[in-house]
């Protein structure tokens, strides 16, 4: 068999080779790392893992693309698993706002935070929204993102808006190196004019959106914002199981800001994924490690908002909870695609160790968008989703925060970005 890529004398190759499915525990700090490792990649898939050198059925011709691992990390590519990446402007004009003590919910309140962006995505075009995404895109790529989810919710009531916004994300997935999975989350706000009247629009989510959405097979997964003066526990689960009927399978926005009991509807119903849960009660923690609900941790989220609280990863993990990470990138709360940058806050702020932090944001980013059996581990027969890094070690890229390590990425085989300083 004639290899495409090889990389080979790699200082640290970790694969995260074990099982097809969100690693919890002590899982978390099993990475399958290779001394003097090498890797063979053919078309876009794995042919190869291990040590040393190729065996000799795999061959190395003029064509192939040899990489020198010397001096580098290699590992799976990055999974951002959660992201609101197609949206029309930007808010940087609330951060006076912030600086002053205003909370996420009190500029909510005055019509801006969510409701700004509303405006701004329903006034820009598809190109516009478009091209606005694939830039931030191009820079989730470059530090090392080769699977990006993306949710709609900046319609909400104007349908036609959160049609267009999963237009742009199978737009972009079909023709963006980064491969993006889209989230129907209409239920991302009640809407000015039916503050009074949120049933009106709960109604419409559930019979007119979701059905549509799922006919036209725009989103993988359904996602509700359950919170505190947002949706209540009933009326998440409503909308979830009615996402569920459709084929839609159910993430939550769970205890953001108040312990209002997501996590433990996120196990009740079964969601692939719990997200925040800087909130999380001791019984919801307990329940989802009971059921096997996924932990999604945005610590970049706690870090913008001032909150000065975290969610409990420690505890998390210590409980048997499976934790993924990812950017929460959104012109509001998070406005960072860098996910290099997650990694760090996760072990400085939420105490996760190194080990911990990869697995998450690669194999148990994967699962939590329904994936580990085609991307999150270096293995062969895997999608050659790679990330080499210009690091000697797992270690240095998480300790040597705020800039890029990447030195290249190959996406389905191809190399997707190299960084002008190789």
């Amino acid at each position: 068999m004639k290899a495409d890529i090889v990389i080979k004398s790699i200082d640290n190759l970790i694969t995260l080779k074990g099982p097809n499915r969100a690693r919890k525990g002590n899982e978390m700090k099993e990475i399958g790392l290779i001394k003097n490792g090498i890797l063979a990649t053919k078309e876009d898939k794995i042919i190869y893992v291990g040590e040393g050198e190729l065996p000799p059925e795999i061959e190395i011709t003029e064509e192939t693309i040899v990489i020198d691992g010397k001096g580098k990390t290699i590992t799976p590519g990055l999974v951002d698993s959660h992201t609101h990446l197609v949206h029309g402007g930007s808010r940087e004009n609330e951060l006076a706002m912030k600086l002053k003590g205003a909370k996420y919910l009190d500029i909510l309140e005055v019509g801006g935070g969510i409701h700004s962006t509303m405006k701004a995505t329903r006034k820009a075009s598809f190109d516009e929204l478009y091209e606005k995404a694939k830039k931030s895109l191009d820079v989730m790529l470059s530090f090392g993102v080769t699977t990006v989810e993306a949710k709609s919710g900046y319609g909400i009531e104007d349908f036609d808006t959160e049609i267009k916004q999963m237009e742009v994300a199978k737009k972009l997935n079909d023709e963006h190196h980064v491969d993006v999975v889209s989230t129907f989350m209409g239920a991302h706000a009640i809407p000015i004019e039916y503050k009074d009247e949120p049933r009106k629009f709960i109604d419409i989510i559930i019979n007119e959106m979701i059905p549509e959405v799922a006919e036209r097979q725009l989103a993988k997964f359904c996602d509700v914002f359950c919170e505190k003066g947002v949706f209540s526990i009933e009326e998440s689960k409503e909308i979830l199981e009615a996402g569920i009927k459709h084929g839609l399978l159910p993430k939550i926005h769970a205890d953001e800001i108040e312990p209002l009991g997501g996590a433990e509807l996120a196990a009740q119903i079964g969601c692939v994924s719990a997200d925040h849960l800087v909130a999380a009660s001791e019984k919801g923690i307990e329940m989802m490690a009971e059921k096997g609900i996924l932990a999604n941790l945005l610590p970049g989220t706690s870090f913008n908002l001032q909150s000065g609280k975290y969610a409990p990863a420690r505890k998390m993990i210590e409980r048997g909870v499976a934790v993924a990470l990812s950017t929460d990138y959104n012109p509001g709360s998070c406005p960072t695609e860098n996910m290099q940058l997650i990694m760090s806050f996760a072990s400085l702020l939420l105490k996760m160790t190194p080990e911990e932090v990869i697995t998450a944001v690669t194999i148990n980013g994967a699962a939590s968008l329904k994936l580990e059996d085609k991307i999150g581990s270096l293995e062969v027969g895997k999608k050659a989703d790679i990330v080499v890094f210009d690091a000697p070690n797992l270690e240095y890229i998480i300790y040597h925060f705020g800039i890029n390590h990447t030195d290249r990425v190959i996406k389905n085989g191809k190399q997707a970005f190299v960084n002008s300083r190789t």
